[in-house]
This record gives structure tokens, sequence and C-alpha cells, in this order.
């Protein structure tokens, strides 16, 4: 794994500690690696309640009421729902979609303080499920004060790199997070999740203000028909990586392994098709969250990843994307262009990028060399927050003076982690000037002996 979520619709900031410490333990088995963090806002989202037994079963063409005492310990005959307004939100005839819409209810009655519903399919359901009001204005704020909360008092403290953004529908909404983050959190990227109609139409407004995008598909296929979220997947995917901005698939990648030891052949193929899209990541949720084998489906996944990266045609998927990306381009673009063009036509096993921030690392990502991209930085932000990139591998060095040490030292760390092997061809590109952010304007050739 490259990148840790911490899911803030659940727990409290001393569960995440809790778990971020534990995070942080692990990761001193692997010192060299350093994991990103990411934190999930709840946002303005709607969960059912706690329930008596963990969980029930819904039969079909029974009443369910759903009162908005969120207290209230539920059963069969009743949950409880975190959205106040959702009396005065639906109306006969909606229908209330539940547990990624496991569970589809008709709006029979509304009442000042609770909601009488029809359950249109049978189920078991457990605690604190998502909620989803088709074609529903839904009256909340995008960042709620417990947003804020998590954000200004766990996250910059914690020292988290990213931020997934719960249902942005605008760029105002962007800009809004990175107001609160400030100078103390300019460090953290926003990645902002795509989950309703909303966020789709002003979906290229939102990647010009964001970090990066998660395409969120357990809500957007509610949101939207579910026939349609493969297509926005593939817009979303290929928007993403004409701007060279880093996009994350999640949500039911590998559903059955929550329950299953080895995941259905669909899933696979999902897994695999979402990196053939271009994605940058592929995210699992419950599956290791709450399921019963978190590190087979971790380990299977990869073994996809790199399955379906195999089977890639680097220089066409290189040809469509020059073709396809607007000019004029910067120096540092250029460069980056170029040395992924060098390393296809020479068949180098390694592009070494010496960045201070990580937008060196970020450009030759752009461009999907078929070879790794080995990124130097003294930075452990930029380190972090280069995991989100598909193809980078980052290391952190003590600093760039002496850059052909620093180059030749990075080479034989390639060679102990078999990146590459002695008579191999290496590209490295970096400026001129040592230790000087933005002056990428140098690229080299270099045989390994």
């Amino acid at each position: 794994m490259d990148i840790c979520r911490f899911n803030f619709s659940h727990g409290s900031h001393e569960d995440h500690k809790e778990m971020f410490n534990n995070v942080l333990k692990a990761q001193e088995l692997r010192p060299n690696c350093l994991l990103g963090m990411l934190l999930d806002t709840k946002g303005p989202e709607i969960r059912t309640g706690f329930l008596k037994n963990k969980e029930v079963h819904l039969k079909e063409g029974s009443k369910l009421k759903l009162v908005t005492d969120y207290e209230f310990l539920g059963d069969e005959t009743c949950i409880a729902c975190s959205y106040k307004k959702l009396p005065q939100s639906v109306k006969p005839g909606n229908i209330i979609l539940i547990a990624d819409g496991s569970v589809s209810c008709k709006v029979l009655e509304t009442h000042e303080d609770h909601v009488i519903t029809e359950v249109l399919n049978s189920a078991v359901i457990g605690e604190r499920k998502n909620m989803n009001l088709p074609n529903v204005k839904v009256d909340l704020p995008i960042i709620s004060e417990k947003d804020k909360n998590d954000i200004l008092n766990f996250a910059i403290p914690m020292g988290c790199n990213f931020i997934a953004a719960s249902f942005i529908q605008s760029a105002d909404d962007v800009r809004l997070i990175r107001n609160l983050l400030g100078p103390r959190g300019r460090h953290i990227k926003i990645i902002p999740k795509i989950e309703n109609i909303e966020g789709i139409i002003h979906f290229d407004k939102i990647l010009a203000e964001s970090d990066g995008i998660m395409i969120a598909r357990g809500d957007l296929g509610m949101e939207i028909s579910p026939e349609k979220v493969f297509l926005a997947q593939k817009l979303m995917i290929s928007k993403c990586n004409l701007q060279g901005k880093p996009i994350i698939t999640a949500t039911q990648m590998l559903e059955s392994m929550t329950k299953n030891p080895r995941p259905t052949r669909a899933e696979v193929t999902d897994v695999a098709n979402a990196v053939l899209d271009g994605t940058d990541c592929v995210m699992l949720s419950g599956e290791t969250a709450g399921g019963k084998f978190p590190v087979e489906a971790v380990t299977i996944m990869s073994k996809i990843c790199l399955e379906a990266e195999a089977c890639i045609d680097y220089k066409l998927l290189y040809q469509s994307l020059v073709n396809a990306i607007e000019t004029p381009i910067s120096v540092q673009e250029a460069v980056a262009r170029s040395a992924v063009e060098t390393a296809e036509s020479i068949q180098a096993s390694l592009i070494i990028a010496l960045t201070e921030t990580g937008y060196t690392a970020r450009l030759i990502a752009k461009y999907k060399p078929s070879c790794t991209i080995l990124a130097l930085s003294a930075s452990d932000s930029t380190v972090k927050c280069l995991n989100v990139h598909r193809g980078v591998t980052c290391i952190k060095v003590g600093s760039f003076q002496g850059t052909d040490i620093v180059i030749r030292n990075a080479i034989e760390i390639a060679k102990q982690r078999n990146m590459a092997k002695v008579g191999d061809s290496v590209i490295a590109i970096h400026g001129i000037k040592e230790e000087v952010s933005g002056g990428t304007n140098l690229m080299k050739v270099v045989q390994i002996e």
C-alpha cells in the first residue's frame, strides 16, 4: 500500500490517533517507504443510525419508519437517520437508497420528525450505512462544523498529506477548504470526491482548483444511473490524465472480499480496466476497514495492477498524450516529456528525478513512462504526496548538494530494489543550480556499470 485513508464518517479523534500511530509503528518495518496519510471528510452525507442487534433483515413489502432522533436504536421496523430535515426534504413517491443501494425504500408518508416508507427489496444491513436521496435537494453544508474541526484539529497537527473532500459540487467548495487550511495546511493536497451530478456538471472547474480527484462510485452510482457510472469514470480519468493530476478510483473494487478470500472475476476485471483507463490509484475501503481478508485484498489488488500495467502499449499511450496536450508547455514540462520519450527510445529501466516540491516527478508521471520514476526529495511531505502518482517511487535524501553523488546513490538503491541492474540505461533530470526549486532544465543518460 502507498496511502492510508482515515474515514472520518466514523470514530473519534482518539480512535483515529490510535490508528494513525499504529500506521507509523508498522511503517518502521519499511523506513524507506513513507506512507501518505489521507483524511476523508464526513461531508454532507446522510447515514442510518445504530441498531439494537448490529444488523437488521429488511423484508420486501414491509413498512420501515425513518426517524430523525439519531440516538434511537433501530430494528426491523424503525431506523434512525442522521438528516434532521429528511421529512421536509422528501415527499411521497421519492426513493431512498440505503447501504450503497442494497435497499430501496419508497416514501409513503412524511411527518414532522419521521418518514414512513415501504421496503422494495429484501436485504440485511448493518449500522451507520449511507443513505442517498436521488433527485432530492439536500439542505446540508458542504463543510460542516465537524469537518472544520477534523481538518483544523486533526489533519493539520497530525501531518496528514491529503484531504478527500466529500460531495464537492463546485470550485467554490474547493476554495473554501483551501482557505480553511490556510498557511498551516498549505502542504496538504485537496482531493475532491465526485459523488453526484453537480460534481460531474462542474467537473472541469473543480479539477482546475484541485490537486487530484477521487471517483466515489458508490454514492455516484446512486445519484446517477448505474449504467452511466463507467462513462463518468472514463471521462474523469481522461481529463485528469491530460492535466497531469492524479485520480483515485474507489468503492466496491473488491467488495466480495469483505467476506470471501478470493474476488469475483468481474471485480478483477474492474480493477484492471481502471488501470487501463489511466487511473493513478485504486482504493480499498470496506475490504480493509472491516473485511475478513484485508491483507489478501491488498495483495490481489497489487497483482492485478501489475498484470494490467504490463498490457499497456506505452509508446501509443505517450503519443496520444502528446497529441492531446495543448502547447506551448513550460521548459520543465518539455524536459520531462523529453525524458519519457528518450526512456522509451533507449528502453531505459529508470527515470531519476531530483525534486524539491514534487513538480518534476509529477510532470514525468503525466506522460506515463513504462519504466519506474524514482523521485528524490529532501521533503517528507513531498515524498508522501508523490505516492498518489502512478509509476512514482520516492526516496527521501538529505540534500541535493553534489548532484552526481546523489544520482549515483540513487542508482545503488535502485539496484538493491531490483529497479535496475548493471548494463541498464538510466535517465536523470534535475536543475543546473542545486537545491533551487522550479529550475529543472537538464537531462542526461547514465549507463549503470
